[in-house]
């Protein structure tokens, strides 16, 4: 029956089914047993098998075999046109296999005809669905499912591939090496041969890869089908609305002495009772809460194949203000793939989006170092199926529903069972007596015995007692803790006095680092080092425990440590040397901030940095998404860097800095970060005279402003900006004045007040012979008069722009020039044109990879369409804006899209869509003051059919478009208050 079913509507004749079933020696009987069996089976399946000349043919439905159920989903997920719903295909599919094919019956010929090709066809489906997998960032869940799949077969390679690279991405570095050296030991035994040079590439690229291009790795696993973020440009990103990852840090393997504890907390993440599970882990600095959280986090992984998410709220780090809400919601939305323009301001709304984003999924999120409840709560997820995790030296009360978890110090035979992993029992048992001392003076602190721990495997000829002399010798009080009459300090202590002066002075001089964490060239920088000299340092404190490295090149304290290095450093550091060394770091973070953001824009502001103390240490920055990864990376420490220029009165240093931060801040929805520094730098230079500086902070914080949609105080800080700059005759930095007031108007709608702006940079740019920034003005002059109606002139100031702008090579504006004139053909009506600049536009947008000028080229498109009477197609071209500004996070033209595409379904003749879609647009534009958009909206539903909107409701919506369109001086005006006349 299976083999006919296998062949499903095909003939199988009887000479094929002896062979099935008895290879070359069949008895003298065998056609009689088969025509026996063939007779059963009928009975039990009737009208499924037929008689054919030679044999027989199973008459089934494709959809009642599994085979062939599973063979029609997997063409369908390779001809998918997205990820999403391919990686369900191929689920759907692979769910289709229980067991092997014909386990357990049949002949070698039966094997080698039928069931080896069927494994095939399930190896190549596992194969394509972890190459689908990879693509949407899914690691663990290619972790959890190709482990058994590559023991079940380790020559198959590509899995092989894709597991070690999924290990690799997830974190896993170590056990990505393991399984790699486990699989050219497998090929080596059994066939001589070392694994393909696919498989070697990937290992070589481990070995050699660090932080700054982890990323790259994705394009060795899949060249042709390359992550969004990497695709060539002219391809359309596929959608990726939420990103599984691995954020843990690194799981301890020696991991003692909590076993009661770890139970309960793996229990509570086991459970599946419907509803959001959160436990809640308090003790005492050091007791070992992160250890403890991020250990049952691993031993739950498989549990929670939709995240693992961790973050440190910093709610008791010394000279770290805790993380406030809304900061840390925007951290991990973007973790889960929101792209940062779509990140909501106020923390109402990110909470909202939080949890609808965790609706349905299984996630684990560890919130590490609370301050308090109302720190948390906005972050708690509410989806049944995810657990939360908390560590806090605080109870929290408030949190009803959790299942706390509290931590105290060690007993004594778990110290002794620590110290026993890490040493061995036989150096543990050979002074039982003296190890219980130490323990005792560690006061069962599990930060302390480990410290002691790896100074005593790191010196093989230290004795219990040695240690125990040691540590009676300080017995000052470590002021940020103490247990039970012990001090931590002294445990801390030993350690330090172990290291040599070099190592001392490294120690202290990290304690007074600006900001939580550094990175290795910003260590050589504070260290006045080379980096490969500080990389040998930072690793060996981190073999001593005296240091964090939480991901790759990344280093911090941990808090108690941190405290103590702080103290140490001012009583041990010469006088003036840790005033040096924070300013050698600071100036390492202008140095590196004034480049990067060379590389993200234009500047208003153009500054040389002293680069003779910080050179040596700068981090290569290539392109402009390296310059994003750095700010990403540093922006708490940057941050920080203001402050300290500002505290020690560097105002020129403060706002240069600030000035630099800003543009990275409003990308990635870090407008406290951006209001915050712009405020100190402010500050620092109203205090120091500054009027350049004052006036350069205060654009950043009416960009700021305005980013928040608060436009009138945007307008005052600006209006104040230009004042200032006025008075030293700064004519570049009113011109930047001007460019950031023209937006604030743009958005507002007062495109007169923002043509004006532009005329005065434009004019500038003129007087300067800055023929750059003029091509620019030209083209924002260009569109500004074509929303205003005067195409003549429009058409005038953007062919002389594409004229300027070629010559200069700057593309970007190019495609927006080449936009303009085709919008402006097609309202005047020559289509030909028209399509010719758009489908220029398209092309150079994505030959740059512009996604913003794609987002209004394909709109400007779909308005050609329209008017060219392809209104099936204007649809389409209207809903692909949309699509790529939701891929990119680019939502600032949503509002105008629908309200074209709304124009689009009444043209169609769907006035019930048309209706819906204004009425989003409406909502969309009002939320955020769009007042043009707005008018077009009211306008456009005023103009639907009798029959979608009543006769009062259209008089009330053309009204309002008129007064509007009149208040903003548009063209629009008159189109309204004419189709106000035909109803009134």
């Amino acid at each position: 029956m299976g083999a006919l079913l296998a062949e499903r509507g095909k003939e199988v004749t009887v000479d094929r089914l002896i062979e099935y079933l008895w290879d070359d020696d069949p008895p003298r009987t065998a056609r009689s047993v088969i025509q026996v069996q063939i007779s059963h089976l009928r009975r039990s399946f009737p009208d499924v098998i037929k008689t054919t000349a030679g044999g027989y043919m199973a008459a089934v439905e494709a959809d009642k075999v599994d085979l062939h159920r599973f063979r029609g989903l997997v063409a369908r997920a390779k001809a998918a046109e997205d990820h999403a719903e391919e990686a369900v295909l191929w689920d759907e599919a692979l769910a289709c296999w229980r067991g092997q094919p014909f386990s357990g019956t049949g002949s070698e010929h039966l094997w080698n005809a039928v069931a080896r090709p069927l494994l095939e066809e399930r190896w190549s489906a596992w194969t394509s669905w972890a190459q689908c997998a990879f693509t949407l960032h899914r690691y663990t869940e290619i972790v959890t499912r190709l482990t058994p799949l590559v023991r079940e077969d380790p020559m198959r390679e590509r899995l092989q591939y894709f597991l070690i690279a999924a290990l690799y991405r997830s974190g896993q570095r170590a056990t990505a090496l393991a399984v790699f050296q486990e699989c050219r030991e497998y090929l080596a035994e059994e066939l001589g041969v070392d694994p393909s040079p696919e498989v070697m590439e990937l290992h070589g690229r481990i070995l050699r890869d660090t932080e700054s291009n982890v990323g790259r790795i994705i394009g060795a696993v899949a060249p042709a089908e390359p992550e969004p973020s990497t695709q060539q440009s002219g391809q359309e990103q596929r959608p990726r609305d939420f990103v599984a990852r691995n954020d843990l840090p690194r799981d301890i393997p020696d991991f003692t002495g909590r076993e009661n504890d770890l139970k309960r907390l793996l229990d509570l993440g086991m459970r599946d009772e419907g509803r959001a599970e959160i436990g809640v882990i308090t003790g005492l600095g050091g007791a070992g809460k992160t250890t403890l959280a991020v250990h049952g986090a691993h031993r739950l992984a498989d549990r929670f194949p939709d995240g693992l998410l961790f973050t440190d709220l910093y709610g008791y780090t010394i000279e770290h203000e805790p993380v406030a809400p809304a900061s840390a919601l925007g951290s991990l939305l973007r973790a889960i793939g929101v792209q940062p323009d779509a990140v909501p301001e106020s923390v109402e709304e990110r909470a909202a989006l939080w949890r609808a984003s965790l609706t349905g999924r299984r996630v684990l999120i560890v919130l590490d170092n609370v301050a308090n409840f109302a720190q948390i709560s906005p972050l708690l997820a509410a989806a049944p199926g995810s657990f939360t995790i908390v560590t806090s030296r605080q109870d929290l009360p408030g949190l009803s529903g959790a299942q706390y978890i509290s931590l105290g110090m060690l007993g004594e035979e778990s110290s002794l069972q620590l110290f026993a992993t890490v040493l061995g029992q036989e150096r543990v048992d050979q002074e039982d007596g003296t190890a219980r001392e130490v323990v005792r003076m560690c006061g069962g602190l599990p930060l302390a015995l480990r410290i002691v721990a790896g100074r005593m495997l790191s010196r093989p000829r230290w004795t219990f007692e040695h240690v125990k002399q040691r540590l009676s010798e300080h017995h000052r009080m470590f002021r940020e803790l103490r247990i039970e009459g012990h001090s931590v300090e002294a445990v801390f202590e030993l350690s330090y006095q172990s290291l040599n002066e070099e190592q001392r002075r490294a120690f202290l001089i990290l304690g007074i680092m600006i900001g939580g964490t550094v990175d290795l060239h910003g260590a050589a920088a504070l260290l006045d080092c080379d980096p490969p000299e500080a990389d040998d340092l930072l690793q060996e404190l981190v073999s001593v425990c005296l240091f964090e490295e939480p991901s790759v090149d990344l280093y911090r304290f941990h808090d108690l440590l941190g405290s103590y290095a702080r103290e140490k450093a001012a009583t041990d550091l010469a006088e003036g040397e840790a005033e040096e060394a924070r300013r050698r770091l600071a100036d390492h973070y202008l140095d590196m901030a004034n480049r990067a953001a060379d590389m993200m824009g234009p500047r208003g502001h153009h500054y040389k940095v002293d680069r003779r103390s910080s050179s040596r240490y700068e981090t290569t920055l290539a392109d402009h998404a390296q310059a994003t990864a750095w700010f990403e990376r540093h922006q708490d420490n940057l941050a920080a860097a203001v402050d300290f220029y500002a505290g020690v009165g560097l105002d020129e240093q403060a706002w240069q800095l600030a000035d630099s931060l800003w543009r990275h801040y409003a990308n990635h929805g870090q407008t406290e970060l951006m209001m915050s520094t712009q405020e100190k730098a402010l500050a620092a230079s109203r205090a120091n005279g500054n009027v350049r500086g004052s006036a350069a902070t205060l654009i950043g914080l009416g960009i700021a402003h305005c980013l928040a949609g608060r436009f009138s105080h945007s307008l005052e800080l600006l209006n104040e900006a230009r004042e200032l700059l006025e008075t030293i005759d700064d004519e570049r930095g009113q011109a930047r004045v001007y460019s950031s007031l023209s937006l604030v108007y743009d958005r507002t709608g007062r495109f007169h007040d923002a043509l004006s702006c532009v005329w005065k940079v434009f004019e500038y740019a003129i007087a300067a012979g800055d023929r750059s920034l003029e091509g620019m003005q030209r083209a924002n002059l260009g569109a500004m008069y074509q929303v205003l109606g005067d195409y003549d002139k429009a058409l005038e100031f953007c062919e002389a722009a594409l004229k300027i702008k070629s010559e200069d090579g700057q593309y970007e504006t190019s495609a927006q020039v080449l936009r303009v004139l085709g919008e402006i053909n097609a309202q005047q009506g020559h289509m030909e044109q028209a399509f010719s600049y758009l489908v220029e536009a398209l092309k150079l947008a994505q030959l740059i990879g512009s996604q913003r000028d794609e987002i209004y080229i394909r709109n400007g498109m779909a308005a050609a369409l329209r008017r060219s009477g392809d209104l099936e197609a204007a649809i389409e071209s209207h809903k692909a804006a949309l699509q790529v500004g939701e891929e990119v996070g680019q939502h600032s033209a949503d509002a105008e899209i629908l309200s074209d595409l709304g124009a689009a379904y009444a043209e169609y003749g769907d006035a019930a869509e048309a209706q819906r879609t204004q009425e989003r647009a409406l909502e969309l534009s009002r939320s955020r003051g769009e007042r043009h958009v707005e008018g077009r909206a009211l306008m456009r539903l005023g103009m639907l059919p009798s029959e979608a909107v009543p006769h009062d409701e259209r008089v009330t919506y053309l009204a309002s478009a008129a007064r509007i369109f009149a208040d903003l001086g548009v063209p629009e005006a008159q189109q309204a208050e004419a189709e106000l006349e035909t109803l009134v």
